[in-house]
């Protein structure tokens, strides 16, 4: 039996971050750029399809209808395609501003109370993540609307398109907000959205700058820009925090990796504490140690709670993260929730990290799933470890419907289905 290539230790696939944009040394971006534009679509970046003609030959080239083979496209069938979809798309004012919010901490809910909708920045700049955007707008269509932020009211009826050319979402509650971001990691950039004493929605909107050598004001503004549109009250907050380094039990309980203290490094501990007391309502903070050899350091690659008492958490099977994995595994069992319960646990399976391209380590983490409103969409990437995650999900979770999403060419870039994907949950008014 052939070795399965998937757990190589080099790979040499899909990087999905927008290279060309990169700050290359002078020499460097001229040998470089030109290569980008066999994988990327780097002139569109700049120019996208303005019309139905020019959008089916891009969707043509990137062989994202028919069936995968371009050959087969009509390609003026599509164009007819794109002047008659009618996906409901809205345009966010790019130079409003969202009411001030009052400065009390707000409740962030659990990921399983009631969302209203999941925001998704659709992947545009990466043909090869279109598959897995929809099977994650497909999956979470069946229970819950689905918001797609695209930069072009053009790039809507692409995606409205290709949607309904697959057949699987539903598409009366798939949306469309034109509202520019730089890229795809929306569970980092977007909106903490919580809920005041009233039960009413409030915007918390942190500092966003991890990617020093690539552009990144679109998405830093996006959570006050999104707020304004919809009309809720926003916050900003001083604090250089991803969303994907933050979990909430909704009951006063927020597990977060160190990575806080790495990415606020001139503030204290103590100051730091005091801060997220401030914008968030919660009686105790649980910080775990977070991964060796990973960029972001957020906690969705390490643990997810499947409710306020149970937490699904990676075994420490990799040997370049075993260590790390103990430590925090060792640090929750000697922890309890805000209620004073212990956790119970569920392991899940950890391949071991390859490098992309010889330089980029990744780790793939079962860890990184969205809970909405009774489904878990679970990530996999086509290895022998998915089977056995998917079972531990459907023990951990048995009142759920477990859904696979294909994230293979999507953990390249160092995340999975929760980092491409941001909650919103329904506003919950306290009876008089």
């Amino acid at each position: 039996m052939s070795q399965n290539p998937n757990l190589s230790p080099i790979h040499f696939d899909f990087i999905p971050y927008p290279l060309w944009r990169r700050k290359y040394p002078a020499f460097l971006g001229i040998l470089a750029k030109p290569l980008f534009h066999r994988f990327y679509p780097v002139r569109e970046d700049a120019h996208p399809p303005e019309t139905p003609a020019a959008m089916s030959k891009w969707l043509a080239r990137w062989k994202l209808l028919g069936g995968g083979d371009s050959s087969f496209i009509d390609q003026r069938a599509v164009a007819r395609g794109l002047e008659d979809a009618e996906p409901v798309i809205a345009f966010a004012n790019m130079d409003a501003e969202p009411q001030p919010a009052p400065e009390k901490p707000i409740r962030l809910p659990a990921q399983w109370e009631p969302l209203e909708r999941v925001l998704i920045s659709w992947a545009w700049l990466y043909p090869p993540l279109w598959e897995m955007h929809a099977q994650m707008a497909e999956g979470i269509s069946g229970v819950c609307d689905v918001e797609i932020l695209v930069t072009t009211e053009m790039w809507a009826r692409a995606v409205w398109l290709y949607l309904s050319w697959r057949g699987f979402a539903d598409m009366s509650r798939v949306k469309f907000l034109v509202l520019p971001t730089n890229d795809i990691w929306i569970r980092d950039y977007g909106p903490f959205v919580g809920l005041d004493e009233n039960g009413q929605r409030v915007v918390i909107n942190a500092i966003y700058d991890p990617l020093p050598l690539y552009p990144q004001a679109l998405d830093d503004a996006m959570a006050r820009r999104w707020a304004a549109h919809n009309g809720f009250p926003a916050r900003d907050w001083h604090m250089h925090t991803e969303g994907g380094n933050v979990w909430s039990d909704g009951r006063g309980t927020l597990l977060m990796s160190e990575q806080i203290f790495y990415s606020n490094r001139y503030y204290r501990r103590d100051d730091i504490l005091a801060s997220l007391h401030s914008v968030f309502e919660f009686k105790k903070a649980i910080i775990i140690p977070r991964l060796t050899i990973e960029e972001t350091g957020h906690i969705d690659l390490l643990v997810k709670l499947a409710d306020s008492e149970t937490i699904l958490i990676s075994a420490p099977q990799s040997l370049s993260t075993a260590r790390a994995l103990r430590r925090a595994r060792w640090h929750l069992e000697h922890e309890t929730n805000a209620d004073g319960q212990h956790y119970r646990f569920f392991e899940l399976p950890t391949p071991p990290l390859y490098l992309n391209w010889g330089l980029y380590p990744i780790r793939r983490a079962y860890t990184n799933a969205l809970t909405v409103n009774g489904r878990v969409l679970v990530p996999t990437f086509d290895i022998p470890h998915d089977e056995e995650a998917l079972r531990v999900y459907e023990q951990a979770m048995p009142d759920y419907e477990v859904i696979p999403i294909a994230c293979k060419t999507a953990i390249n870039g160092g995340g999975a289905v929760h980092c491409m994907t941001k909650e919103v949950p329904q506003a919950r008014p306290k009876s008089n």
